[in-house]
């Protein structure tokens, strides 16, 4: 066989090793999965919260509780050596997700006339408590998913990890703004 044959099968065998190595993703941390499972809980407790302000008339949107929260998280990165600022980012957008959650069912319970006839538990005994157990579990989690969050396969990870964990398309759409900032894009120099 001549030596250019050679060349040829050679060259053909590493595009097609090379591009096969390419296409195949790289594996997901597995860090990122209990995280997701964890912000993915504290947006159904979303709908939970939803049915409260439902009963109740009072607005979404609470400022007040909200700094408290933050201030709370700030504190807390100390003690997991995070960035006090990437924390309040991380717990804001979860904020923002879950209201978007209420807002989504709010409209949709107005449309149809009528919220669910589902139990209520209380907003200040038993909702918030949890929601502060899954922040301090969600802080955890985030601080062992910190050295991935550079990674330029961290968007394509969260993708990936985001599919099929919500269960319709408002859920679906509040994960994705919840993890928002998991990620760091690398910036060109």
């Amino acid at each position: 066989m001549p030596k250019s044959i050679h060349l040829l099968t050679y060259i053909l065998f590493m595009i097609v090793t090379g591009t096969a190595q390419a296409v195949t993703p790289p594996q997901i941390p597995n860090v990122l999965e209990p995280l997701l499972l964890t912000l993915n809980e504290r947006l159904n407790i979303g709908d939970l919260v939803a049915l409260t302000k439902w009963d109740s008339g009072k607005p979404i949107q609470d400022s007040p509780r909200e700094a408290q929260v933050i201030a709370n998280a700030r504190t807390l990165a100390a003690g997991r050596k995070l960035d006090a600022e990437d924390v309040a980012q991380l717990i804001a957008a979860q904020m923002e997700a879950n209201k978007l959650v209420q807002y989504g069912l709010l409209a949709q319970w107005q449309a149809a006339g009528a919220a669910p006839d589902t139990p209520r538990p209380d907003l200040g005994k038993q909702i918030r408590p949890r929601l502060d157990e899954l922040q301090t579990r969600l802080l955890q989690q985030y601080a062992d998913f910190t050295p991935y969050r550079r990674d330029p396969n961290c968007p394509a990870w969260l993708a990936r990890a985001r599919n099929g964990l919500a269960h319709d398309a408002l859920h679906e759409l509040a994960l994705t703004r919840a993890t928002g900032e998991l990620c760091i894009r690398a910036t060109a120099p």
